[in-house]
């Protein structure tokens, strides 16, 4: 059981004098426990919500190392149903790694896209609770894509709200999108395991999943021409490469880059997305150019980045819904069809839906199958 010292010294780190700290025993700093709660600033207020708030709670990050991760909980208006509120766990899509991309701070990167799709769930009833995954808005660095990781911050964040707040049912489901549609598949792989009887888990919905990335990463290195998919696809890279960092420091992915590759590194490590993608433009940054050396010369590089990225297989317990865009070049569609495959040929419990969008289209789009899938699994 970890000590309260943690707690404590996270929220002196976090700017404790600014935030209500609840005084609770000596396992305050177990994963889920909430070290604080303060208002939303309005543009990460979801339009329609009441009463919304920024909570701080333990979680943990790479290693299962202790640290804190923030989430924003959203509740739809009028009296909490008998019971309290159902949960939609939201699992946001790509914003970036610098604190001041968070969710929670600077609410979406695609604005009109996730109010909309949010507001649906909010109008059906559910309160939402989107964590921002651990070190974006908190200290500590993002391991961008590390599913494991974002798993146990995502069933943290619910574990803390559905404490913090009565009005919160603990029946739950995890929606994702993006970066947070793989969020959603690892979490609902480990959802069970990391949550305890506590929680009641009921299933997943995932769009826009990126699947056997790991497949093209382990291809990366000099001379690689540029990737003519999606105009985010080298902020994604760098993204990715900032993750791999943080999650296996002893790789020294750096010595891997050209000094170039060594700088734009830098500036991903605080850049939001959107402002990336429009620098890397501008610069006509080829990927090819970023790398010294190619990733192949890591020992075992495949097996490194499954680990690190990669998707389970198997071991679903709670139906999983997948929503795929055919013109979605944000992720590998094949890959992410393929993926579904394997999931359907290992029995596992997974529906699947195909979309004439591209990938940010298909969020709204795939409402019209979600929604009643999600609706059957509170029944």
């Amino acid at each position: 059981m970890r000590k309260l010292w943690f707690t404590t010294a996270i929220a002196i780190a976090c700017g404790a004098s600014l935030l209500r700290l609840p005084t609770a025993g000596a396992d305050q700093a177990d994963p889920g426990a909430v070290v604080s709660v303060a208002p939303l600033a309005a543009v990460a207020t979801l339009p329609g919500s009441v009463n919304s708030s920024r909570i701080l709670y333990s979680t943990t990050t790479v290693s299962d190392a202790p640290t804190v991760a923030s989430a924003a909980v959203y509740f739809p208006p009028g009296p909490a149903p008998e019971g309290g509120w159902p949960v939609i766990a939201w699992a946001h899509g790509t914003v970036g790694l610098g604190d001041n991309c968070a969710y929670s701070i600077a609410g979406p990167s695609a604005v009109e896209r996730d109010w909309a799709y949010l507001g649906t769930w909010l109008a059906q009833g559910y309160a939402i609770v989107a964590a921002d995954y651990a070190g974006l808005g908190t200290p500590g660095e993002h391991p961008y894509l590390n599913g494991r990781v974002e798993a146990h911050n995502v069933v943290d964040a619910v574990e803390a709200a559905t404490a913090q707040y009565p009005s919160l049912a603990k029946k739950w489901v995890v929606v994702g999108q993006s970066q947070g549609g793989g969020a959603a598949v690892s979490t609902a792989r480990y959802a069970t395991e990391f949550g305890g009887p506590e929680l009641d888990y009921r299933g997943a919905v995932g769009t826009g999943v990126p699947a056997y990335i790991e497949d093209v990463l382990q291809l990366l290195g000099p001379g690689v021409p540029p990737l003519e998919l999606s105009p985010f696809s080298t902020a994604y890279v760098l993204y990715i490469l900032n993750g791999l960092r943080t999650t296996h420091p002893e790789l020294d992915i750096e010595s891997f880059l050209t000094d170039s590759g060594r700088a734009w590194l830098a500036r991903a490590r605080e850049a939001c997305i959107l402002p990336l993608r429009d620098e890397l433009g501008a610069s006509g940054v080829v990927i090819g150019d970023l790398f010294a050396r190619p990733l192949a010369q890591i020992p075992n590089v495949h097996g490194l980045l499954y680990d690190y990225l990669g998707l389970p297989e198997s071991g679903y317990d709670k139906p999983l819904f997948l929503g795929q865009g055919l013109r979605d070049t944000d992720v590998i569609t094949p890959e992410t069809l393929r993926f579904a495959a394997v999931l359907a040929v290992n029995r596992q419990p997974v529906t699947v839906h195909i979309y004439p969008e591209d990938h940010d289209g298909t969020v709204n789009a795939s409402l019209r199958d979600s929604l009643p899938f999600v609706r059957g699994l509170f029944a």
